[in-house]
């Protein structure tokens, strides 16, 4: 494998179409696209200070490196790429990417990051931007601190464990999403999506957790949550009480106290839905 240590590399593709190279202690100072087409490259205490820099690659290797805020956009269309130790201040990675693992990953900027993305492990990454993993699919997560609104829009086949996430309109038209051991915040949680499970988590918000087809709650605490479950057929094991639930489609809803029971009969069939409420109302 060849090997290039030391060095600032300028200009427009500057290294297109590698194949098997070590890169370390490369600075990447201007030029778009230094790395596209190219295979087998292991990148090591390296920074990429402008655009597109690992775009339609294949089996990429990257630790100790940074993507500089102007590196946006920097990973698309890419396939098997590991990232660990890594700091990505770019907005727009990861796009029609596969077979990505992040480890020990810090993202102050990751709006639009991860969109259109299959096969993606992450294990202990921070990440601040709205619209995080839009359309994905196949994720498994664990250790996960997100800060931004939209999270998770689209996606398909997740499983979350270990993680705190603070967003607003979390697992919109999503499937197939299972959570452990999580607490999460927002409004609006999980319209219109199908098959969502939540496990030993704490959850907030405000009219969420509605419009869902085949919503399950085990072992679930439900704070400062008002107008729950409108339109969704649940089966919900809650710790402690529910501010509000509104006009369930149908399921078992068990929990110690609900604060407020709206059933409209002329929107929803109350005989669908049964209410066990462990303290009384």
């Amino acid at each position: 494998m060849e090997k290039i240590k030391g060095q600032q590399l300028s200009g427009e593709r500057s290294l297109f179409a590698s194949k098997e190279l070590y890169i370390e202690d490369c600075l990447f100072i201007d030029g778009e696209s230094p790395l596209k087409e190219s295979s087998d490259i292991e990148l090591n205490k390296s920074t990429f200070n402008w655009k597109y820099p690992l775009w339609y690659c294949r089996n990429i290797k990257v630790e100790n490196c940074k993507l500089t805020e102007t590196g946006r956009a920097g990973i698309w269309y890419t396939h098997n790429i590991s990232m660990k130790n890594c700091n990505i201040e770019a907005p727009k990675t990861f796009r029609r990417s596969s077979g990505i693992a992040l480890e020990n990953i810090t993202m102050p900027n990751a709006s639009e990051t991860l969109w259109n993305c299959k096969d993606v492990t992450i294990k202990n990454v921070t990440a601040k931007g709205d619209y995080l993993a839009m359309n994905c699919e196949n994720m498994q997560i664990d250790n996960l601190e997100l800060l931004g609104n939209y999270a998770f829009d689209g996606a398909k086949n997740i499983e979350i464990r270990n993680s705190k996430l603070m967003t607003k309109d979390a697992f919109w038209n999503a499937e197939n999403i299972t959570v452990y051991n999580s607490h999460i915040t927002g409004e609006y949680m999980g319209w219109n999506s199908k098959n969502l499970t939540f496990i030993d988590c704490t959850l907030e918000s405000l009219q969420g957790l509605c419009y869902i087809e085949n919503l399950v709650l085990k072992n679930c605490k439900l704070i400062n949550t008002t107008l729950a479950f409108e339109y969704s057929t649940v089966d919900a094991e809650i710790i402690g009480g529910v501010d509000s639930v509104l006009n369930p489609s149908g399921g078992t809803i068990t929990a110690d106290f609900i604060g407020e029971l709206i059933i409209e009969k002329d929107k929803v069939d109350p005989e669908k839905t049964r209410i066990i409420c462990r303290k009384g109302k």
